[in-house]
């Protein structure tokens, strides 16, 4: 009989007439935030009894995991794993060492005695990475944990599943020799009722997985981290115990051999209560419209809390400057303007009311949020409130300032530079600031140099802050800061947005101006820099410290610039990627040509956005929806989507936002680098040139030649290739026939109207809110388009069947590469598509740094060969850069400034 053999101090074993394998969860730092409390205190002897109480409460094998950012995750596994060996009642069962770390899990292997579990491997990094990893864990007599990931990503349907689990299986078993009894495959358990209809099935569909799997690969074991299942309901403990026995009961049914869970609090499936069984179980089995909602309501009954939470105003009862400090804090404003004049009234000045109560109530908001406890959309919400009083106190203020009165911890200038015309981040700076009592001047977007310092002097302000999100924008900051110098501005500056960094602020800005230039990474930063900036007692050491890390950045960058290997442009150009064309038929668009979809439906793309990116825009990193079940910031994260999806039903029932698209297809053909685009199919061209209609350089009916970079830095071993964009297209020495396309799409129009009504509301929170969801439908409507261009309009894909987590992975044939983005960084690549799509008709527009109106926009290029794929263009020398000018028809020196980001090399000043 084959058996799967584990072993602590005592042997487990494991077959198909074993009972089933409870694996402890609770020794986990990312699943527990007890356990993570007492690690992160070195409180181990404590972290022990964590162990203890698993074993007890029936566990069979404990899993461990030190997946913790501030932890040094391999000496708390090699300590608490060496602690654990000391207790016999604990070291008897097998450890499951879990991590997403290889190093973590190695030095593991190396402290357990008998034989334990690695968790986990899989072929997410590729099969040579796998097969490494497989074979140093048998080496150290380990089991394996194979999730269902491969290189695409996390597997989330049956086939899927399967097909991934499959593969790992045959790997292992018939190359690598491996016991099929030492394997456990997880094929993946999701959260259900999550409101997403396409995670409805995700319960259904992992125990039909189970039961394929069971049949098809024998002797291997599947196991699941049940908790994963129930993340909805964190908060409701009865809810969540019932929903894991009765998958358990179903999926042991299925074949289910273990599963990680906390087996201490498991209800007993016969003693579930009927009705609640019953929703449970129509959520899990997806048997009846709207389970989740009659799950909710039943969550809610048996916990008690919402409803007391609603009728909870016992702190409407507490002195007015102890309410307005609650209602800061908890970013409550329905009463604030009432609290302000109450206050106002018991203090006798309004000016009291709001170094007083409202000051204190931001001290407390500013020290949660410095201190990690809240997050930027709960601090947006106290400004909110903020803004609220003080606009009701505004006129009482006039009346009552005396001259010299400052009310404010320092005053800060805030805008986006020239050209650009994104500032949401910037906008969150500002709230924040304002929320630790720092007056600010937002200028907008698109501020010329000149506006920016004459404003700073004439406001009279304490600092300078400068953002921008596209690339351009960098040259603009280096041009703030040397104007700066040139007119003797000494103010402190401060520089932002995504395309920042601290090398750059080092390497070009900060040598512009012998002021003080200071890089920000993000909102959450901001507070604690400008206060050190402004304090007296701080600045001096602060400057010296600034200064030192810049000249370590500067001096680390010249050592990169220095290594850099590029290739000589034509040896790169010979390492091109090469598709095999031979047999390859270029598909023909169903419908070529221009199309414009205007206005586009916004209920259409509601089920494409990637919330990930909005979430991480308020400060909340990690993915979704897995973030939603994050233990620190899962509940605001949460809260956040709630009001988004809140103010997306508005947006689009009351039409609130317009989108509009545009893309055309057209005949095209490689040459070198530049792919061509014509009006015609290559035969008609080809007709007409030998009737003398065209030239080699300018043939018959060429639309645009669009030139593109080139990989150029030397890459080590065979079968390496300097990629560039057109390598995806047919070349004409190989007859051509090929096709391209481009796109521009926006959901802006109308946004400012709407962030205009609700900055008069003083609501901070929507304005920012509506900000980002526009951002959000434009890729979506991106996205979007380019499904129905694959599956309609282009018609190459006309099968393809794919969920919204498959679209985001981009598992798809095709793509659709951007201007200023790494495989395409040259921006003025944006000017051919809005001249070949006359995109400025449906109200898009460039500015000078070639950013996009509305900001809400985005732009690019389609291509459908097979084998295309993303890339970055790295670094590129002289020769490639005066071969782009040539071909782009701009001088050396303008493709220098468009390319700066990209050069391994430092121009000459003229």
């Amino acid at each position: 009989r084959v058996r799967t053999r584990l072993s602590g101090l005592e042997p487990l074993s494991i077959d198909d007439d074993s009972l089933f394998v409870y694996v402890g969860e609770r020794t986990n730092v990312t699943g527990s935030r007890r356990f993570r409390r007492l690690i992160a205190e070195d409180a181990y002897d404590e972290a022990l009894e964590v162990a203890r109480h698993q074993v007890e409460g029936g566990a069979q094998i404990l899993d461990v995991n030190m997946d913790e950012g501030l932890l040094d995750s391999a000496a708390a596994m090699r300590r608490y794993l060496n602690l654990m060996a000391a207790e016999p009642d604990i070291s008897r069962i097998p450890v499951m060492l879990d991590s997403s770390r290889w190093e973590v899990l190695e030095t593991g292997l190396r402290c357990i005695q008998g034989k334990g579990v690695v968790n986990s491997i899989s072929l997410k990094e590729g099969e040579d990475d796998f097969r490494t990893q497989a074979r140093l864990a048998r080496a150290y007599g380990a089991a394996v944990v194979v999730m269902a990931f491969d290189e695409e990503g996390q597997a989330d349907t049956v086939e899927r599943r399967v097909s991934i689990l499959t593969r790992a299986y045959r790997i292992l078993t018939r190359e690598m020799g491996f016991p099929p009894e030492d394997i456990v495959l997880d094929p993946n358990i999701f959260a259900v009722a999550t409101g997403i209809p396409e995670h409805d099935r995700y319960a259904l569909d992992f125990i039909e997985s189970v039961r394929v799997l069971k049949r098809s690969l024998p002797h291997a074991l599947v196991s699941g981290g049940v908790s994963n299942l129930s993340f909805s309901f964190r908060g409701s403990p009865p809810v969540r115990e019932a929903m894991h026995s009765a998958f358990l009961y179903h999926a042991i049914q299925a074949g289910l051999d273990m599963a990680i869970v906390n087996a201490g609090a498991l209800a007993v499936y016969d003693e579930i209560p009927p009705e609640l069984k019953e929703a449970v179980e129509d959520v899990l089995f997806v048997r009846k419209e709207g389970a989740t909602e009659r799950l909710t309501r039943m969550a809610e009954e048996l916990q008690g809390r919402e409803a007391e939470r609603e009728e909870d105003l016992s702190w409407r009862e507490l002195p007015v400057a102890e309410r307005l400090s609650h209602a800061l804090v908890h970013g409550i404003d329905g009463w604030v303007q009432e609290d302000a004049e109450a206050a106002r009234v018991e203090l006798g000045r309004a000016l009291h009311v709001i170094e007083g109560p409202l000051m204190d109530g931001m001290n407390v908001v500013g020290d949660l949020f410095g201190a990690g406890k809240m997050f930027l959309p709960q601090v947006v919400k106290s400004a909110r409130v903020m803004k609220k009083a003080v606009a009701w106190l505004v006129p009482f203020l006039e009346d009552e300032e005396e001259p010299g009165e400052s009310r404010s911890a320092g005053r800060v200038l805030l805008a986006t530079v020239k050209g650009d015309v994104h500032d949401i981040g910037k906008n969150i700076v500002g709230v924040v600031l304002q929320c630790n009592g720092f007056e600010v001047e937002d200028l907008g977007v698109m501020v010329p140099a000149e506006r920016i310092l004459q404003e700073a002097v004439e406001r009279g302000v304490d600092i300078i802050g400068l953002s921008g999100l596209i690339t351009p924008s960098l040259d603009q900051m280096v041009h703030v800061a040397g104007e700066m110098e040139r007119q003797g501005i000494r103010l402190p500056l401060l520089i932002g947005g995504a395309t920042t960094s601290p090398t750059h602020t080092a390497v070009k800005i900060a040598p512009a101006y012998s002021g003080l230039t200071v890089h920000v990474t993000d909102a959450s930063r901001a507070v604690g820099v400008v206060s050190r900036v402004l304090d007296p007692q701080d600045a001096t050491g602060f400057r010296a410290l600034v200064g030192e890390e810049q000249e370590g950045l500067r001096q680390r960058f010249a050592g990169r610039r220095a290594r850099t290997d590029l290739l000589p442009l034509d040896e790169a150009r010979a390492r091109r990627a090469v598709p095999e064309w031979d047999g390859y038929a270029p598909p023909e668009p169903r419908q070529p040509g221009v199309h414009v979809l205007a206005p586009y439906p916004l209920a259409d793309l509601t089920g494409y956005i990637d919330w990930t990116p909005f979430l991480a825009t308020w400060g909340i990193p990690g993915s979704y929806p897995a973030v939603l079940d994050d233990p620190a910031a899962g509940s605001q994260a949460r809260a956040l989507m709630e009001d988004a999806r809140t103010l997306l039903d508005r947006i689009v029932s009351e039409d609130l936002l317009e989108a509009r698209a545009v893309f055309g297809l057209w005949p095209a053909h490689a040459v070198a680098d530049d792919v061509l685009l014509f009006e015609s199919t290559e035969s008609e061209v080809r007709a007409r040139d030998a009737d003398g209609g065209g030239s080699a350089s300018s043939p018959a009916g060429l639309l645009a030649r669009v030139p593109f970079l080139r990989q150029q830095f030397a890459k080590k071993g065979e079968g390496r290739f300097n990629r560039a964009l057109s390598d995806y297209v047919r070349p004409a020495h190989e007859g051509g026939g090929d096709w391209t396309g481009a796109f521009a799409v926006t959901a802006g129009v109308g946004v400012e109207a709407l962030v205009a009504r609700f900055e008069a509301e003083h609501d901070d929170y929507h304005a920012i809110l509506a900000q980002a969801l526009a951002d959000r439908l434009a890729e979506a409507l991106a996205e979007r388009l380019h499904e129905r261009v694959r599956t309609e309009f282009w018609g190459y894909a006309a099968d393809e069947s794919l969920d919204a987590d498959a679209l985001v992975s981009e598992a798809y044939r095709g793509i659709r590469p951007a201007p200023g983005y790494p495989a395409c960084p040259d921006h003025p690549g944006k000017r051919i598509i809005f001249d070949l799509l006359d995109a400025p008709a449906l109200g898009l527009e460039l500015t000078e740094s070639l950013a996009m109106k509305p900001a809400a926009s985005v732009a690019g290029w389609y291509f459908a060969h097979p084998e295309a794929r993303y890339f970055g263009v790295g670094r590129i020398g002289r020769d490639q850069v005066e071969d782009y000018a040539r071909r782009a028809g701009m001088t050396v020196q303008e493709a220098e400034r468009w390319l700066a980001p990209s050069l391994a090399y430092e121009p000459e000043v003229p």
